[in-house]
Parts: structure tokens; sequence; C-alpha cells
């Protein structure tokens, strides 16, 4: 049972560990880039213009670089996030309540304290709009440095942390779309929400077409870029028609499975010794590989496919064009105040909120610890929490419009990211045994009894 359940975490934590190397190498090399000889030449890149459509009407884009991927392939990367959020609630650690009260408390301290102590530092005052800025954890980075510590960690921590950071996802999502989105245009918008129930009763149907997904999901976008609320939030909705159950019957499945695997193994062909096939077993190979197309379900097959290009391309690219701060004394030391209310926000928030509601839950009978897990362990996830990373820079770029503000809270965020990052790999370094995570009972991780 455990390796049923664990096996998408297990493959999206296997997956972080050079993800997160990634994400770390093009951030590096965005603050050394911005603060070099060349830092004008890094400018100058994200700031050169690219147009798509057709010039002098209403359907051009001419957007700089820099919003290219921050509008267009965030999008994909929110597209990803929908993906994950509606498997976890279908089928994983979000589907029942006994699972997921542990990460909904987590995630929820997660934001009510964090947010409560932006408010009581900054007192209505300057830099207050990026209040949403230290709600976020980055779920890449610290499944990442889980990682580092092996066999210690047993699987149960590590789906806790991935579960409530969906959940702290699923907030973003909805802050996002509610409190940072410009003028709304509710034309542009009902068009996208036709496109979007066209899509969903599709789905309902069953019926799934990548090029008919992926045409109309474009056209969705342009809307929502239209309309004023952030187009990363048509990726969301986009995810959420995407079929989740398969179009095809298992017993159909098995039964040509085993004619084509006759077909190839069949003594008389001696597959194994031709280098070119007969033309039935051309067909049989091509069964194949349709047969396991079909049986996997749309929204995974879909998951699978943008897991490599989130992981190794779009995450790291948007550290390279958001990362590289100039990082001077005078102009950081002018916004001392925002950088100080985000970093405490955000480390002590976190740890506080995150761990706080946690042991509600379990003192209270609401939820129970997973598997293996400790308490300490779990103050060690609450600490990395506070790694807020990618999503807090995106929630920075949205709620400043002064430079220098965007500049100071992107200073906080990668400073309490490194801070949180190594103390709370510390902490759970140090409350946890070597070998931890080859004693996980074959029972579910997340104390939840069949």
């Amino acid at each position: 049972m455990l390796k049923q359940i664990a096996s998408p975490f297990e493959k999206l934590i296997n997956s972080s560990a050079l993800g997160s190397f990634l994400l770390l190498f093009a951030t590096v090399a965005a603050l050394v880039w911005a603060n070099s000889p060349f830092s004008e030449s890094y400018k100058h890149l994200w700031e050169m213009k690219l147009s798509l459509g057709f010039e002098d009407t209403p359907y051009n884009l001419s957007k700089t670089l820099h919003h290219w991927i921050n509008d267009g392939l965030m999008a994909i990367f929110f597209l990803y996030v929908g993906l994950e959020i509606k498997r976890e609630v279908l089928a994983g650690e979000l589907k029942t309540f006994t699972k997921a009260a542990l990460p909904i408390f987590a995630a929820v301290g997660g934001v009510v304290i964090p947010l409560s102590i932006f408010f009581i530092l900054n007192g209505g005052g300057e830099g207050s709009d990026g209040w949403g800025v230290p709600l976020a954890t980055d779920i890449a980075f610290t499944l990442g440095i889980l990682q580092l510590l092996g066999d210690r960690v047993p699987l149960g921590l590590k789906v806790f942390l991935t579960a409530f950071a969906i959940v702290d996802d699923i907030i973003a999502v909805l802050i996002i779309a509610i409190f940072y989105s410009g003028n709304i245009s509710w034309m542009y918008l009902g068009i996208a929400g036709g496109l979007l129930l066209i899509l969903g009763i599709l789905g309902r149907k069953k019926y799934y077409s990548t090029l008919i997904w992926f045409v109309i999901g474009i056209v969705i976008w342009f809307m929502f870029l239209k309309s004023g609320v952030h187009a990363t939030i048509a990726g969301v909705l986009i995810a959420m028609t995407i079929p989740s159950k398969r179009n095809s019957k298992l017993a159909n499945f098995f039964d040509n499975i085993e004619s084509s695997i006759n077909t190839l193994t069949n003594k008389e062909n001696k597959l194994q010794q031709k280098n070119v096939l007969m033309s039935e077993e051309v067909h049989a190979s091509e069964r194949l590989r349709k047969l396991g197309s079909k049986v996997i379900p749309p929204m995974q097959r879909v998951e699978h496919r943008l897991e490599d290009y989130v992981s190794y391309l779009i995450m790291p690219l948007f550290a390279l064009a958001n990362a590289g701060i100039i990082i001077k004394a005078s102009s950081i030391g002018e916004n001392i105040p925002i950088i100080y209310q985000i970093g405490v926000a955000l480390i002590v928030g976190k740890a506080i909120g995150i761990s706080l509601f946690s042991w509600i839950a379990v003192k209270t009978n609401i939820a129970k610890l997973p598997q293996n897990v400790n308490f300490t362990q779990i103050i060690g996830i609450a600490v990395l929490g506070g790694l807020g990373f990618t999503m807090s820079i995106f929630i920075a770029n949205l709620a400043f419009d002064d430079e220098a503000l965007l500049t100071a809270a992107k200073f906080s965020i990668l400073i309490t990211s490194f801070i949180a990052g190594l103390t709370g790999f510390l902490i759970v370094r140090f409350s946890s045994k070597k070998g931890q995570a080859k004693n996980d009972p074959e029972e579910d991780i997340m104390g939840e009894e069949e």
C-alpha cells in the first residue's frame, strides 16, 4: 500500500534534487551577472521586446522578454501547479479530511501568522502592498533540501511537506487572482469563461485532444492577459478542465497488451535477433505505444510531460530573469523596514504558524503525525516553509511598482530563503536518524489506517 501512495511523491522528490540545483545555479548566476561589469547586458537582455500577433490591432502582444517569462512561461508553471492540486484532491493526500487535516492546518497557520506579523510590523506604511510576499513556500527548493538528507528523512515527512506546500499554492493562487489583478475587463473575462466551459464539458465527456486544449488554452491565456486578471491564473483553471479519468477500459487494455506482446514474443518471430521487423511486429509495437498512452489519464499524462520543462527550464529561467538584483548599500539601506518586515514574516511567521497549527491539529485529535515522524522534524519543516523564493518573488513582482521596493523585497526573499533553508536543513538533520526512511511500515504514511 505504501508504494502505491508514495510513488508520485517519490518521483517529484527525485526530480526536485536536480531542479533545485539548477534553480540555485540560475539564482547565483543572475546575482553575479547583475553585479558584474556586464550588468548592463543583463538589464538589456530582459528588456528586449518581443511581439506576437497583428500590429495596430487589439490582438497584438508586444512584451519584454521579462514579461514573456513572468506572464507566459509562468502560466505553464501554474498549469503544472493546477494539475498537482487536482491530483492531490482527487486521489492523493488531500482526498479525505483525515489525510488533509494536518497539511491544511499547517498551510493555514503558515498564512495567518506571517500575515499578522507583516501587518503588525508594517502598520500600513510604505510597502504595505507586499503583504502577500511572505505567504508562499517554494516546493522545489524545500524538497530538494530534504533530498540531500537521503534516508534520514521518512517518506511521511516529505509527503507532509508536499501536501502542505500544495495547499499553500492554492492559497497563493487565490491571493493572486483576487488581490493582485488589475482593472477587470468583463468582456475578455467572459470570453475566457465561455472557452473554459467548453473545455469543462469536453472533459466531463472524457474527450481530450492535445491540439484542441493547446489552441483553446492559448486563447484563454490571451483573454486573461487582456482581462486584468493575472494571466497565470488561466493555467490553473485550464488544469481543472483536463480529464482525470482514462478513456479506456482496463479489461480491454490488458487483452490488447497481451495480444501485442504475444505477437512480439512469438518464437517464430525471434524479435531479439532482428534488426528489421516484420509488418505485424511494427503494428504490434505501435499498438503497445498507443495503449500505454491511453491507459494514463490525460491529467497525469500532461503533468508528466510538463514536469521536466517546469523543473529544468521554466523555474531556472524565471530565477535567472528575476533574481538579478543590483546590491547597493545605499539603496538597500533606504529600504531596511520592508526587508525586515518580509524577512521576519517569512522566517519567524512560517516557523511559528506551521508548527503551532500542526501542534493544535494533533493535540485536538483532528489529525495525526505521519508515520515515523516526530514533532521536532515538523518544526524543521516549518522553518523550511520560510523558503519562499519562486512564488514569493513572483508575488513581489505583482505587488511593487516601485523599483527600489521591489529590489529590497527580492533581497529580503533571497536572504531569508537562505537562512530558512540552512536552519531547516540542520533541524531535520539532527532530529532524524540515519536509515529512518527504510523503516516506514507498510501502511498509510500519513497515519491513516486502511
